[in-house]
């Protein structure tokens, strides 16, 4: 289930944040994964794509499942990403395009309240599971689970263990502070 990943060793949290998030949703795909359960794939590679042509192979290809990228970002997701950041229709689906729009998705789980502290990891690991569907809950399954073939992908404990290593300050917070040993 959680396969043989490896966390970058360059690279601040996010990029190996993002890293851990294509483990999760796409695998060795990456920039050009689209959802395997999509029975008329992209007309090209979705890393070369515009925003205008993923809209129209939306619109083209109604009642299938269209994740899409590294990230496998779902159409009502790419709407409300295009609308916030006014990408115009013209604009490639690039991995720089790609990276940006998941950046956006990771600061809204609340990356700052991580940062800051107000916000513990647990915390922030349930909410990217709100995302990303790869990602399991607390609970170990997928706030997704069951919904257009979605499911964990990872385990809690991997993606716990991950998360552990991106984030070592935050993830020291919530460790209870050691006990000294009782003298004799």
């Amino acid at each position: 289930m959680d396969g043989s990943f490896r966390l970058p060793l360059a690279g601040g949290d996010l990029e190996k944040l993002r890293a851990l998030i294509q483990h999760a949703e796409s695998r060795v795909a990456g920039y050009d994964a689209w959802h395997e359960s999509a029975s008329i794939p992209p007309p090209k590679a979705p890393s070369r794509m515009t925003l205008a042509e993923i809209r129209a192979w939306i619109a083209a290809t109604p009642g299938q499942q269209h994740a899409i990228g590294r990230y496998q970002i779902i159409p009502a997701t790419l709407e409300r990403l295009i609308r916030r950041t006014g990408l115009p229709a013209e604009t490639v689906f690039d991995a720089t395009i790609q990276d940006a729009l998941a950046n956006v998705l990771i600061l809204d789980a609340g990356y700052s309240a991580l940062k800051d502290g107000s916000l513990s990891l647990d915390a922030y690991m349930d909410n990217l599971a709100r995302v990303w569907a790869g990602f399991p809950l607390e609970s170990g399954l997928s706030a997704y689970h069951g919904i257009a073939g979605n499911r964990a992908t990872v385990s809690r404990a991997f993606f716990a263990e991950q998360a552990a290593l991106i984030f070592p300050t935050e993830a020291a917070r919530a460790k209870p502070p050691a006990r000294a040993a009782a003298g004799g």
